[in-house]
């Protein structure tokens, strides 16, 4: 399956912790690989599957140089129904442009609503 969004420019998978509603802390390789615009204001962060739908992740830093999903981040993990244990690989394409694959506990990609093309047949 080729991007439509060109190549992969990073790749890091995110294991849910604690609370997966609240802010995420993004790895610090990949806080250094973005050291330019992309470490304040927002991501474009879509679902693989069927990207058409992106969801725009404020994103802040602290003083340590930490960077975190903050605001729009709940929302998109409240409308996946994302929880503690679930594994998130990130693909990075630059430009602020990000996609996310969703694994379950059982460590399978999860499907959505609006993932099947079969559901919009009403």
């Amino acid at each position: 399956m080729q991007d439509e969004e060109g190549p992969v420019l990073f790749e890091f998978i995110v294991v849910l912790k604690g609370g997966p509603h609240s802010i995420q802390r993004l790895p610090d390789t990949f806080t250094n690989f973005v050291a330019g615009d992309e470490r304040s204001g927002s991501l474009h962060l879509q679902k693989d599957d069927f990207g058409r739908s992106r969801w725009i992740i404020d994103v802040i830093n602290n003083a340590r140089g930490k960077m975190y999903l903050h605001i729009g981040w709940e929302k998109f993990t409240r409308y996946h129904r994302l929880e503690v244990g679930f594994v998130l690989v990130f693909s990075y394409f630059g430009d602020r442009d990000m996609s996310v694959k969703v694994f379950d506990e059982t460590r399978c990609r999860r499907n959505y609503h609006g993932d099947n093309a079969e559901e919009d047949d009403d």
